[in-house]
């Protein structure tokens, strides 16, 4: 079942996301953050996008959310979207589930263009694989910048790359102002 997150959901959404903080550099956090901080960041997305959770059995698996991409108005068609998942719930599908219902929900307020920034490793190691971007590929997603070195965690540099999916038909300028486009 997937469903909006609320309130009560915080602890269990905060215990899947240590553990990405504590044992790998999926996210460039370096210490867990207070529920009150969470919650603060959940309700701040519930504000203006979607934040999705997957449970199964009662217990949630994982959850999604989208957020404003750099900020400015010119971007509103635009978001970033975070997915995580419970460590040992990877591989069942719960991945694609979720993202499928965030791209539904994002393509009701004309949400066009999908920004996931993701860690990558230099070499591939004990906290950090190529599978988020593996993964980000299958579903659509192209790579289109590696920012080199910028992280360290765990005593070493990783790179940060972005990934981009366009929903649905993605407007000419041309046509948005009656003009004639130049392709045809």
């Amino acid at each position: 079942m997937i469903r909006t997150a609320v309130p009560g959901d915080v602890p269990r959404l905060l215990e899947i996301y240590a553990y990405y903080v504590v044992h790998t550099a999926v996210t460039f956090d370096c210490e867990v953050p207070s529920e009150e901080s969470f919650l603060r960041r959940m309700a701040q997305t519930l504000a203006h996008y979607p934040y999705l959770v997957l449970e199964e059995g009662g217990v949630i698996q994982g959850y999604a959310y989208a957020g404003p991409f750099v900020g400015r108005a010119a971007y509103a068609h635009s978001c970033e979207v975070t997915i995580y998942l419970d460590h040992l719930s990877r591989h069942r599908g719960f991945g694609r589930m979720l993202y499928n219902a965030l791209e539904e929900a994002l393509a009701s307020p004309g949400i066009r263009n999908l920004y996931a920034c993701i860690g990558d490793p230099v070499t591939e190691d004990e906290y950090l694989t190529r599978d988020s971007e593996r993964f980000h590929a299958r579903m659509g997603y192209v790579k289109v910048g590696t920012f080199h070195r910028c992280g360290f965690k765990f005593g070493r540099y990783y790179n940060m790359i972005w990934m981009e999916k366009l929903l649905g038909q993605q407007d000419r300028p041309e046509a948005a102002q009656g003009g004639e486009d130049p392709e045809a």
